[in-house]
C-alpha cells in the first residue's frame, strides 16, 4: 500500500519514542514503514533521505490548508454574509481555513448599477495577491494545499499559478464564477464586449483553475457558448471531469437569517428587488404600477434600505416581479420565496431551470420594453391572479423553495472537490 501526500503528518509509535513527521511518500509493507523525502516538522531533528523504522500503530492526521480569496463585502449585497459564512462552512466540514482578505479602507458603495465598486475592487483584489506572494516567501503555502477564489474574475489567480508553477509547490485552485464579458448583458459585455484582452483574460482565468465553480446550467452553458469552443466545453463538462462544476452557492444560512421574516402580515405590496440597471428593465415594472392601481408597487434601490428594512419589505410583500434579461442565478426571488412571496420570473435565463411553471411566464413578454407593450394585458392579468389567490398558490411555493434550496443554494457539490 502506498500513501503520497505533501501535507499529511504522521505519529510514528516508535519503541522508544513518538516523532511528529511530514511526509511526501510512505510505502507500507508488513510492519515496516519505509518514509522517503520526509523531513520533521516544526525543527526537530532531520530524517534522512529514506528511513525504515518498524513500527507499532500509525495514526494519519491531514493538514491541508484551505486559502480563502474571499469578496469584499458590501453590506447591502450577499458578500457580507460569504464574509462569515464561506470560512464557517469549511471549517464545519473539518478544514483549516486561512482568510485571504484585503483592505477595509476601500469604496463602500458599489458603482451605480453593478456588484462592485470598479476601482475598489482592484484595492482589494490587489491586497489579496500581494499577501499570496508572501506566504509564498514564507514557506507557508504546502503542495496540495487548496486556494478558493469566491469571486473567479481575480487577475490573482494568474499571479498564484505562475508561484506555485516555478516554485514547484502543485496547488489546487477553485474559482466561483458569477459574471463576465461573455455575457452580453453584464457590464463587462456591454462597455468591453468582445474585446481581444478581456477574452483572453477570461480563458485564461478558467484554464488556470482546477474547479470553475457556476450556480446553473445557464449559466455554463452561456460561458461555453460565447467564450470557449463548444468540443472544449463538452470534455470539461462531462461526468468524468470535475473541470467544470455546477453546484449551489454558499447560501444556506439565507433560511435561518429570514425567519425572523416568515409569518408577517402580508398586504397587497409587489416588490422590484433587482439592481437598477439596463438589463434589469425597471421601466417596465414603473409602467405596471399604472395599470394595477389598486397595488403597491416598490423599487427598493429607489430607498437606501438596511438589510432589516429590506427584509421586512420582502416578508411583508406578496409578490416580487422580474423582466430581467441577465441573471445566472436570482438570489431576490429565492429571499421572497422563502418568506411566501411570489416569485414572478420569465421563463428564459437561469429562471428557466430554476422555477416552476406556476410562477414562470412567457419569455416574450417581457423580451423588450416594446414586446412588453404588446403583452401587458397578459402581464396584468397574471399579476392579479396571483395577488387574488395569493393563499392557494402558498403550498406549491413552499415546494418551490425547498427545490431552490437543495439544488441552487446549498454548496454540497462545492464541498465535495475538498474531501480528498
Amino acid at each position: 500500500m502506498t500513501w503520497r501526500n505533501s501535507k499529511i503528518f504522521v505519529a510514528l509509535k516508535c519503541a522508544s519514542s513518538t516523532r511528529l513527521i511530514s511526509i511526501i511518500e510512505i510505502v507500507k509493507s508488513g510492519t515496516t514503514i519505509i518514509i522517503a523525502h520526509a523531513h520533521v516538522s516544526h525543527g526537530m531533528a532531520n530524517v534522512n533521505p529514506a528511513v525504515n523504522t518498524t513500527v507499532a500503530a500509525i495514526t494519519i492526521v491531514n493538514t491541508m490548508t484551505i486559502f480563502l480569496v474571499d469578496l469584499e463585502a458590501v453590506e447591502t449585497r450577499y458578500t457580507a454574509q460569504w464574509k462569515e459564512h464561506v470560512p464557517a462552512l469549511l471549517r464545519k466540514a473539518g478544514h483549516n481555513v486561512q482568510i485571504i482578505d484585503g483592505p477595509t479602507d476601500i469604496p463602500s458603495a458599489t458603482t451605480p448599477g453593478a456588484f462592485l465598486n470598479f476601482g475598489g475592487t482592484n484595492i482589494y483584489k490587489s491586497r489579496q495577491v500581494e499577501q499570496i506572494g508572501r506566504l509564498f516567501c514564507e514557506g507557508s503555502v504546502n503542495a496540495g494545499d487548496h486556494f478558493v477564489f469566491t469571486d473567479a474574475w481575480h487577475p490573482g489567480i494568474i499571479n498564484l499559478k505562475y508561484m506555485s508553477e516555478l516554485l514547484n509547490i502543485p496547488v489546487v485552485t477553485h474559482g466561483l464564477w458569477h459574471a463576465g464579458s461573455y455575457d452580453p448583458q453584464d457590464f463587462l459585455g456591454r462597455l468591453v464586449g468582445d474585446k481581444p484582452w478581456v477574452r483572453h483574460a477570461e480563458k485564461s482565468f478558467f484554464h488556470a483553475f482546477d474547479h470553475n465553480y457556476f450556480a446553473t446550467n445557464f449559466h455554463i452553458n452561456l460561458f461555453f457558448k460565447n467564450l470557449l469552443d463548444a468540443n472544449i466545453g463538452t470534455l470539461y463538462h462531462s461526468k468524468e471531469s470535475k473541470k467544470v462544476v455546477q453546484t449551489g452557492w454558499p447560501m444556506e444560512y439565507m433560511d435561518t437569517t429570514l425567519t425572523p421574516y416568515k409569518g408577517m402580515s402580508k398586504r397587497d405590496l409587489i416588490l422590484f428587488p433587482h439592481r437598477i440597471a439596463p438589463e434589469k428593465q425597471v421601466e417596465i415594472f414603473r409602467d405596471l404600477k399604472h395599470h394595477l392601481p389598486q397595488y403597491e408597487f416598490i423599487v427598493c434601490q429607489d430607498q437606501q434600505l438596511t438589510k432589516n428594512e429590506y427584509h421586512n419589505l420582502l416578508g411583508e410583500a406578496k409578490l416580487v416581479f422580474s423582466a430581467n434579461l441577465q441573471e445566472t442565478l436570482g438570489i431576490s426571488c429565492y429571499e421572497g420565496a422563502i418568506v411566501d412571496a411570489i416569485p414572478m420570473v420569465p421563463d428564459r435565463l437561469s429562471y428557466t431551470e430554476m422555477y416552476f411553471d406556476t410562477f414562470k411566464y412567457p419569455s416574450i413578454w417581457t423580451e423588450s420594453y416594446e414586446t412588453y407593450t404588446t403583452h401587458r394585458p397578459q402581464i396584468v392579468k397574471t399579476i392579479i391572479e396571483h395577488m387574488e389567490f395569493y393563499k392557494t398558490r402558498l403550498p406549491m411555493l413552499r415546494k418551490q423553495t425547498e427545490a431552490l434550496h437543495e439544488r441552487f443554494f446549498s454548496a454540497k457539490e462545492f464541498l465535495r472537490n475538498f474531501s480528498n
